[in-house]
């Protein structure tokens, strides 16, 4: 019977290890050197033996396994303009082999499996995100970063050029550990192609159903084209505008960044704690965060 693995697990596992080498100041992770090296020492029958970029079509990363399985290759799309991207989705396939290569000798992940918000935490695309994430930004040390600190893009791409990944990837990390109510929103053509939301705003019913409905940009919103020339990143204004069940005299904070490399636009959302709690809904559950389960085992996670 094959044992299921733990995607934030795993990766602390491997943290861990890469502390006691390298130091607490290790970033960028070198994740092609790392998924060859570690599956070599820990999997020597079946090891990644090659990680390597080529121009791919239709997919934005692979994991395949030659007729006897005794090999492992990772492919990468090397015409992505973004390095934040290819070392995300080398560390996307990294966590396949980890997590799923008893399953099946093939993985084929496009551009919606990678680095996106949108998705429910229970099917494989969505542990290898979670898996890459908490290799390439360790959850102590991203804390740190942006502990009593105000949030803004600025911040987030510090964080970015810390952990070698996109301002996306980075954004996506912050709302999972955020303490307040945050949306994260991915947009183009002032539609909403993904959104994520922490935990207290999801708990609130603040959320967006992307993966069963097609959502437009609220026409006063920052990154709609109503709005293009005003030349503002940041404005206050009213919940319900991208919210009907909030209350009329709640307020948002909105913050946009265009993410040039994947041509569309990052809104940030900020909202007031809400004395209430909503319904919750299926199509986008809180993964779950065990920085606290870590701390009472007496281990110290390196998400």
């Amino acid at each position: 019977m094959t044992i299921v693995k733990k995607p934030m697990a795993e990766a602390n596992r491997i943290s861990v290890m890469l502390n006691t080498v390298f130091g607490v100041e290790r970033f960028p992770v070198k994740v092609d050197e790392l998924a060859l090296e570690y599956s070599r020492q820990c999997f020597s029958d079946s090891p990644i033996a090659k990680v390597q970029g080529e121009d791919l079509d239709d997919f934005d990363g692979l994991l395949k396994a030659n007729k006897t399985r005794s090999k492992w290759l990772i492919l990468y799309n090397s015409a992505t303009p973004s390095e934040g991207r290819k070392r995300f989705t080398i560390a996307h396939e990294f966590g396949h082999y980890i997590l799923h290569r008893h399953r099946q000798s093939l993985f084929e992940c496009g551009d919606g499996d990678i680095e996106t918000g949108d998705n429910n935490g229970r099917d494989i695309e969505a542990e290898a995100d979670l898996f890459a994430s908490t290799l390439l930004m360790p959850l102590d040390d991203f804390r740190r970063q942006v502990d009593r600190q105000p949030v803004s893009f600025d911040l987030l791409g510090h964080c970015a050029d810390r952990y070698g990944v996109s301002l996306t990837a980075a954004a996506l990390r912050w709302v999972e550990i955020a303490p307040m109510r945050a949306v994260l929103v991915a947009s183009r053509d002032d539609h909403m192609l993904w959104a994520k939301s922490s935990k207290s705003a999801l708990k609130s019913g603040a959320y967006f159903a992307t993966r069963k409905n097609t959502i437009e940009l609220p026409h006063d919103a920052l990154a709609h084209s109503f709005n293009a020339f005003g030349g503002a990143d940041i404005q206050t204004g009213h919940a319900q505008s991208w919210f009907a069940s909030e209350p009329a005299g709640m307020s948002v904070t909105e913050m946009t960044r265009v993410a040039g490399q994947y041509d569309y636009t990052l809104t940030l959302l900020l909202l007031p704690e809400a004395e209430w709690q909503g319904a919750h809904h299926d199509d986008e559950e809180p993964e779950e965060d065990t920085y606290d389960r870590f701390i009472r085992n007496g281990q110290f996670p390196v998400k």
